[in-house]
């Protein structure tokens, strides 16, 4: 009698392996609005039990779906088949310039450690805490800093991973991979991809322009090309000062407008909060105050300070010098994911599809005029935060209408514009079950070919992560959890 997967997992792994009901409850949702629930759970133990799971996965033509912390917003790391922990790939080891890390490690933890040697690893995600590295990976985190230093996939110099057929690679040492990716990017459309500064739909293959670059593949690609084992981050030096500024604006046009100008200062970040977040710091703003910008400077500060004076079109209401009070302000800018749902009643609160956009950033305007159209065509209210500089937003949406389908029509709405003026349909939050159906769409249809060639050459047989960047089914308001 031929053995279920669960006994052939027991039987083969050295690590954990758990079917009862209550876990598979547990890993069957995450940070987002979504639930699918698996048929098992592998906590490995070493990289042997990551390719025997893959090498009975593919006996038991069952997916395989890597998790972190479960942070994710568009339902990534969910799946029906075997969920992957990857809790216990927790190395850790500092050098000079970089630092090698297990997908396991805890972003918080990295930046205690990387502060004890007076270094930091720049992507700064608002729920940098709790999130795992391996996750950050996966969907290309960001952050408020990244305006000045870039996305994970700027600050990763090497990654080792086991692919769909249960062999380990590691980018950019493999020559013969590297060169193979390096000959699919070279077949890219570039002006099919998004004009922006910060992207993580798709498989970023436009970031591939040599082959030291070609680790850069598997950044972004939500563990449907690999299951990763270690990766080594770049680090940097803590800056010597810093300076936050807070600016307070009466229209949100105009803040947005005036961040073009702010940015040609170069910042070290520009974040927006509107009138939920305000409402919520300790601190008497005008009562016509709509909205905030938060601009940092860690270099060049008082050159700076004065080409801000001479440009800012709102009121500089606060300049931050000292570390506990630049921290105690961007501790309210982080928390705009918690304020934005603490004031949204339950009964008016739905699923979040379009929260994660970015445009040119001469463009950023258009977003809230976008908003404000759907919003007075739905009859739904938004609540927006986000980095600014980048040009991406964070949107939630507030209804009292629980429809599915008014939220589909409004995402594929909203993304049809933000395509159109040259935008991404996610800066940093992956695609997930949200989104992926809109890949194609970005990218048309002769990237999406390149895009399902990458898939094939690592996961031939389609086992890991199915569903998220290449799909065929419509998965953005399917699974929902019961909201």
């Amino acid at each position: 009698m031929k053995k279920s997967i669960v006994k052939s997992l027991e039987s083969s792994i050295s690590g954990d392996v758990y079917s009862q009901k209550e876990l598979r409850d547990f890993y069957s949702v995450d940070s987002s609005s979504y639930q699918i629930i698996p048929k098992v759970i592998v906590v490995p133990k070493d990289e042997k039990d990551i390719i025997r799971t893959i090498q009975i996965a593919r006996d038991f033509n069952s997916s395989v779906t890597v998790r972190g912390a479960g942070t994710g917003l568009v339902g990534s790391a969910l799946n029906n088949g075997i969920i992957l922990d990857l809790k216990k790939f927790d190395s850790l080891k500092i050098t000079k310039n970089c630092v090698i890390v297990g997908p396991g490690v805890v972003k918080g933890n990295l930046d205690k450690k990387l502060e004890e040697h007076n270094k930091f690893f720049p992507p700064n995600p608002s729920i940098g805490s709790f999130c795992s590295v391996g996750g950050m990976i996966g969907n290309n985190s960001s952050g408020s800093r990244s305006l000045k230093y870039g996305s994970v996939i700027d600050n990763v110099a090497e990654i080792t991973f086991i692919d769909g057929n249960g062999n380990k690679i590691t980018l950019p040492k493999n020559i013969k991979v590297s060169k193979k990716i390096l000959e699919l990017s070279k077949k890219i459309d570039v002006k099919k991809f998004p004009n922006v500064s910060k992207n993580s739909s798709g498989f970023r293959i436009d970031k591939i322009k040599s082959i030291g670059d070609s680790h850069k593949i598997i950044v972004g690609s939500e563990g449907t090309l690999g299951i990763v084992l270690s990766i080594k981050l770049k680090i940097k030096d803590n800056p010597k000062k810093r300076v936050l500024f807070i600016i307070e604006y009466k229209s949100i046009i105009d803040a947005s407008m005036n961040c073009v100008i702010i940015n040609e200062t170069k910042p070290s970040a520009i974040e927006f909060v509107d009138k939920t977040t305000l409402k919520q710091i300790n601190y008497k703003f005008s009562p016509k105050t709509k909205c905030l910008l938060f601009v940092e400077y860690d270099e060049n500060i008082k050159s700076n300070e004065k080409k801000l004076s001479s440009i800012v079109t709102g009121k500089i209401v606060k300049r931050l010098k000292k570390d506990f009070e630049i921290n105690t302000w961007w501790r309210y800018r982080d928390s705009s994911l918690h304020y934005s749902l603490k004031s949204i009643k339950k009964k008016e609160r739905i699923p979040h599809i379009i929260e994660d956009a970015a445009v040119p950033l001469e463009n950023l305007s258009e977003i809230f005029r976008i908003l404000e159209k759907l919003n007075k065509k739905y009859k739904t209210k938004s609540i927006a935060y986000g980095h600014a500089g980048n040009g991406n937003i964070h949107v939630r949406l507030i209804s009292n209408n629980k429809e599915t389908a008014i939220i589909k029509k409004i995402a594929q709405e909203y993304f049809d514009e933000i395509i159109q003026l040259g935008g991404t349909i996610t800066a940093e939050h992956g695609d997930g079950l949200a989104r992926s159906e809109f890949v194609k769409k970005q990218y048309g249809n002769e990237n999406y070919k390149i895009f399902k060639e990458i898939k094939l050459y690592f996961d031939p047989k389609r086992i890991l992560n199915p569903g998220k960047i290449i799909t065929e089914k419509s998965t953005i308001i399917k699974n929902f959890e019961k909201f």
